[in-house]
């Protein structure tokens, strides 16, 4: 039997390093609250986040996708970079935080999304995870196609007026809402909603799409948190999309998570694959923009995960 199909229990291995995370913690009032010390000063951060990334030339290549031909059991997924999917069923199309720009005001994107919003299918359902610019962006929400059904968090809707959506949905942590065979559920996160420092009012979290049996969860924007066991749980997931970028320096993990809490929250998901996410798009924070798929790689073989991690390439379809 193929061994990504027998799903067994996450083997021994030693102890993480205890995570951020179980304890309160209050919502970053500005970037600086992330990074004590000299890190945010106007030169280090112009020199690592913007000045570096204007004379690195962007990698990758825009492909033109060959989606599969999907059967009642399967689902397809395509990353696209970033934190974006196309999450794929034989009678539903799903993208979520869909983000195609070349620019984040001053942030250059230094890997090219895998394929051309053009080449997408007819979109019925669009998961926006928070109103951060990287994960809610307007231009390219406004050239999906076909969006019939936008769900997001609580106070989000008004960012989504006018850019073409059927419906617009906004739910609070464990509500849900369903429409013929597939259901979706708002899921905690750790991690904040302000789309500007004083946009105090929108929610935040991660999406736990189900369709037939079928589950897979993408969890946003998230630190590590004992919120990950709960979901597991619940709602059961078999796929998992985690987070593994933006964790340097130290302070970046009161709302980010590296490799290293990454393999914990799976652990604690208990999912069949981890699918790692939110790295080597954009420059978001001070680790090598390739360091989060180099150490996930080593992870998974040094905690005999390899038929289980999958380190997607953007554009390239994959059954599950």
């Amino acid at each position: 039997m193929d061994p990504l199909l027998n799903h067994q229990p996450l083997p021994a291995h030693p102890p993480l390093p205890k995570p951020v995370g179980h304890g309160r913690r209050t919502v970053p009032r500005s970037f600086r609250d992330l990074t004590p010390g000299d890190h945010f000063n106007p030169r280090t951060f112009f020199r690592e986040m913007v000045w570096h990334a204007l004379k690195t030339s962007p990698t990758g290549s825009v492909k033109i996708p060959n989606f599969p031909h999907l059967k009642d059991d399967q689902l397809a997924l395509t990353w696209i970079g970033h934190a974006s999917f196309l999450v794929q069923f034989e009678g539903l199309n799903a993208i979520i935080d869909p983000n195609f720009a070349n620019w984040l005001f001053l942030l250059k994107r230094l890997k090219r999304p895998g394929l051309r919003v053009k080449d997408l299918p007819p979109i019925d359902l669009v998961l926006l995870t928070h109103a951060h610019f990287d994960h809610f962006h307007k231009p390219t929400l406004r050239k999906i196609p076909s969006p019939k059904i936008a769900v997001m968090p609580w106070g989000c809707a008004p960012l989504a007026q006018s850019l073409g959506f059927g419906r617009i949905v906004e739910l609070k942590w464990w509500e849900s809402f369903g429409h013929d065979d597939w259901k979706v559920t708002l899921v905690p996160a750790e991690h904040w909603g302000a789309r500007t420092l004083a946009d105090k009012h929108r929610g935040w979290g991660g999406f736990v799409l189900e369709y037939r049996g079928r589950t897979v969860y993408h969890a946003g924007d998230s630190a590590y948190f004992p919120g990950f066991h709960e979901i597991g749980q619940r709602l059961k997931p078999e796929l998992a999309l985690l987070p593994i970028g933006a964790y340097h320096p130290e302070s970046f993990r009161k709302v980010h998570m590296g490799p290293d809490q990454a393999v914990q929250a799976f652990h604690d998901l208990q999912a069949k694959w981890l699918v790692p996410m939110h790295h080597g798009t954009f420059k978001l924070s001070f680790e090598a923009l390739d360091e989060p798929a180099r150490w996930m790689e080593s992870l998974s073989r040094e905690h005999r995960l390899e038929h289980r991690v999958r380190m997607m390439e953007e554009g390239i379809p994959e059954r599950f």
